[in-house]
């Protein structure tokens, strides 16, 4: 099988599978008892906005699946940011995009601040062939998911102290329709873990998150649970594998080797004085 050239409707496609993991996944932490961190997700048109009042990174206050055809509520969309003093990041892609647009946001105080890969690839039909060192293993209890809660704080840079955010913030995905959470160890030792999620009647699966134990980086980690969530993939009867990169970044890099092919870079707008 060979990877399909991307065109609208494909494109269309993908911007959607990254829209509906991560309303899930913003979803999993406003349903924690009493809604604790503060999460709202509104609806603008097909434009989804999120916000999580105790998280101000940009990542956790988006505005996703914007085009040309919701142009009209990009005021409504601001308000809603600024009616919460919040910066937000809003993701451009190039399907739905035109001239009159862009003119627009910028005319509305916003600014293009920066690049992400987006990446496609095919599932693959064989388990992967891992070294010797490496072995890897669903995320299926508590137990396991503490460990991946670590990972994934000091993998982000965060001091170990603060794995409990981690394992508030993630422990939803645990047992959730349509994820899937993986440890990679290294000799025995848990060193690193990756996520995916396939959404309700969709057969592409996004590859949404990844960390690794700075002591265990340039190990091949990454490469290896990639190959594991596309043969996870070809299991699930998916006929592509999606995923999002920093430009030019390890992660980047790590997915053209294992055949997965730049789809387009998006762009990341946010408001010049926020």
């Amino acid at each position: 099988m060979r990877l399909p050239v991307i065109n609208e409707e494909l494109a269309k496609r993908i911007v959607k599978c990254e829209t509906d993991y991560f309303t899930s996944r913003i979803s999993s932490i406003g349903e924690r008892a009493g809604n604790p961190e503060g999460v709202e997700i509104k609806q603008f048109g097909d434009t989804t906005a999120f916000y999580i009042q105790s998280m101000p990174w940009g990542l956790f206050n988006s505005v996703k699946g914007f085009s040309q055809d919701d142009i009209e509520k990009l005021e409504e969309i601001i308000e809603f940011y600024e009616q919460r003093n919040r910066a937000f990041q809003l993701d451009i892609h190039p399907t739905g995009t035109h001239p009159a647009m862009l003119r627009r946001l910028s005319e509305k105080g916003l600014y293009q601040n920066s690049f992400l890969s987006v990446l496609y690839g095919l599932p693959t039909c064989e388990l992967p062939n891992l070294p010797s060192n490496i072995t890897i293993r669903q995320i299926d209890n508590e137990a396991d998911f503490d460990l991946y809660a670590g990972i994934h704080c000091v993998g982000s840079g965060m001091d170990i102290v603060h794995k409990h955010h981690f394992v508030n913030n993630n422990i939803g995905l645990l047992h959730r329709p349509g994820w899937k959470l993986f440890l990679a160890a290294w000799d025995g030792v848990p060193a690193a873990v990756a996520v995916m999620h396939i959404g309700s009647g969709s057969n592409i699966a996004s590859c949404t998150l990844a960390a690794t134990a700075p002591e265990y980086r340039r190990k091949g980690l990454q490469t290896a649970l990639l190959m594991w969530r596309m043969y996870e993939a070809y299991q699930a009867n998916c006929e592509l594998v999606v995923a999002q990169a920093s430009f030019g970044s390890s992660s980047q890099h790590n997915m053209e080797r294992v055949g997965m092919q730049i789809a387009w870079t998006r762009s990341v707008w946010a408001p010049l004085n926020p």
